[in-house]
């Protein structure tokens, strides 16, 4: 099995604050830039739930090779930051986790979130200056799931902390065995309390609520489909951020990330970038 973290580009990395939050910091390749290059923002990426920064290896490669530095970050108790009490973690805490790494900044990013990442990404927009926005599969809004609610079926019974998902299927629509058996090696427990704060999937949760209103930067909702239903909740959110929309069919929730498509949605978010250069 190939272990994407392993062809990642040298790197730097910190620690920050008392969790001791795990920051990897990847350089732009000056060498594919202009002589006279235009300023670019610094991307900084937040993972979703059970995961961490070495859910972004397929991805980065691409984006430090076209000039763009890559800030990766790990939410407390997540991948290499320090472990702790996952029964005590809160979304909110994701939150001050976020605004943590923002302070690093001396210009606004562009935020990049993926599934929990994505409506904390959303949340954070509501109320810091943000070059851009990209939220990849992201956990939907109250908002749109009063519009969209999931079937009953999808509900969960979580316990005091919630365990990684098994993947024990073998492959998907868009995911090799490798693909899995990477996410595998990797996957964590996630905190009951945070999951349930956003988790409007699981039918115990309303979800958090976005005021798209104060979004105000430039935005891109990227959604993994598979239905008709999944189409209008990604169209849906898109419509409350202002942003433009990219909805891939036949392709899965981790797929997007790790999957065998996963080059198409980095095409996509780049050709974006590039238009608000």
């Amino acid at each position: 099995m190939i272990d994407f973290t392993q062809l990642l580009p040298k790197h730097k990395v910190k620690t920050l604050g008392e969790h001791d939050l795990y920051l990897e910091i990847f350089e732009g390749d000056l060498v594919t830039l202009s002589e006279n290059p235009i300023k670019r923002p610094h991307l900084l990426f937040v993972h979703g739930a059970y995961t961490g920064s070495w859910m972004w290896s397929k991805y980065i490669p691409h984006f430090v090779e076209q000039g763009w530095t890559c800030y990766v970050m790990n939410l407390r108790s997540h991948y290499k930051s320090r472990v702790m009490d996952m029964t005590k973690i809160t979304f909110d805490n994701y939150l001050e986790d976020i605004q943590e790494v923002l302070a690093e900044f001396d210009e606004p990013p562009v935020l990049i979130g993926f599934s929990m990442g994505g409506i904390l990404s959303q949340k954070i927009a509501e109320t810091n200056a943000l070059t851009g926005l990209v939220v990849i599969d992201s956990s939907v809004s109250q908002e749109i799931h009063h519009l969209m609610p999931y079937p009953k079926s999808d509900q969960i019974t979580p316990d005091i902390i919630i365990p990684p998902p098994a993947r024990e299927e073998q492959s998907s629509i868009d995911e090799t065995a490798e693909d899995i058996a990477f996410q595998r090696k990797y996957l964590q427990m996630e905190s009951s309390q945070a999951f349930l704060t956003f988790s409007t999937a699981s039918g115990l949760s309303g979800g958090v609520s976005i005021n798209g209103d104060l979004i105000t930067c430039p935005s891109l909702v990227i959604k993994a489909v598979e239905s008709d239903d999944e189409e209008r909740r990604g169209q849906l959110t898109a419509e409350q951020l202002g942003a433009e929309y990219a909805g891939l069919w036949n392709t899965t929730h981790t797929g997007l990330l790790v999957g065998q498509r996963y080059m198409e949605v980095v095409e996509i978010i780049l050709q974006w970038l590039n238009r608000g250069k």
